[in-house]
């Protein structure tokens, strides 16, 4: 029976690093895009080609859709709005993954901080994670 508890043991040690590099993997990925979401090459290297991506104000996109809307120049100038993110959770299901966080979008004017919660599907394909589904809600403010 000590063998038995001993190889469980064993196994879920040697599982964690695996977990814990994916976690971090992920989490990086998620705050290198929040902090260049005003990159085109950043939403390229983020959202999987057949994501779908549902809007605060309930519309649907795709990946297309969104590389579409970017104007080349704007990738060297200052973002208008930084973004971050609170309370960042990640559930690891193997080859998948679920984030759900606060995402904090500061304007760069006097205009009111942004508040949303975000959940996002990752899944790592061909060694790389990658978004597939993605849901924004804003969140009401106080008035």
């Amino acid at each position: 029976m000590k063998k038995i508890q001993l190889s469980v043991l064993l196994i879920l040690f040697a599982s964690t690093p695996s977990i814990a590099g994916d976690a971090d993997d992920i989490l990086t990925l998620l705050h290198d895009f929040l902090a260049r979401a005003h990159v085109k090459a950043a939403h390229e290297r983020f959202w999987a080609e057949d994501l779908v991506y549902t809007g605060s104000a309930g519309t649907r996109t795709d990946k297309a859709s969104i590389l579409a809307s970017f104007d080349e120049a704007t990738d060297d100038q200052e973002p208008t709005t930084t973004y971050s993110g609170e309370d960042v959770r990640l559930k690891h299901l193997g080859d998948a993954a679920v984030v759900t966080f606060k995402l904090v979008g500061t304007p760069g004017d006097d205009s009111p901080v942004l508040y949303y919660y975000n959940t996002g599907t990752f899944v790592k394909r061909d060694g790389e994670w990658r978004v597939i589904a993605w849901q924004a809600t804003k969140i009401p403010t106080e008035e």
